[in-house]
């Protein structure tokens, strides 16, 4: 079920958008499941059209859904396997532990992940 909250600084096609990932990378949502059009789940969540539609816009982007005039479907994807689920959760519960705030715990895994991918192209450095 989605949510979301008003009183939280994200925005909420960023909520909207962030749920729907991860039950997509969860396997919570099967590859072709339809999603609510972008007007009911408007409605349901109270928030404005535009911001569902932004939110389909970015996830239609990363790939894990595709719309047409019939509607948002799931993409076939790669579901997050239990190793990277334990390994997450471990990264999390020390990040918290250390009182790490969010952005910055993210900001840790973006410079890693770009890190890693740099390492072994010609041409690119590693920060």
């Amino acid at each position: 079920m989605i949510t979301v909250d008003q009183s939280l600084a994200i925005p909420a096609f960023e909520q909207i958008r962030g749920q729907l990932a991860h039950a997509i990378r969860a396997g919570e949502l099967d590859a072709g499941a339809r999603l609510p059009s972008i007007r009911q789940l408007a409605g349901d969540l109270r928030v404005a059209p535009g911001t569902v539609a932004r939110a389909f816009t970015e996830l239609e982007a990363a790939g894990l859904i595709r719309s047409d005039r019939r509607g948002a479907r799931v993409e076939e994807t790669t579901v997050a396997g239990d190793d990277l689920r334990t390994a997450a959760a471990a990264f999390i519960r020390c990040a918290r532990e250390a009182s790490i705030p969010l952005e910055d715990a993210l900001s840790l895994v973006r410079a890693d992940w770009e890190s890693a991918a740099c390492e072994g192209e010609p041409g690119k450095q590693a920060r």
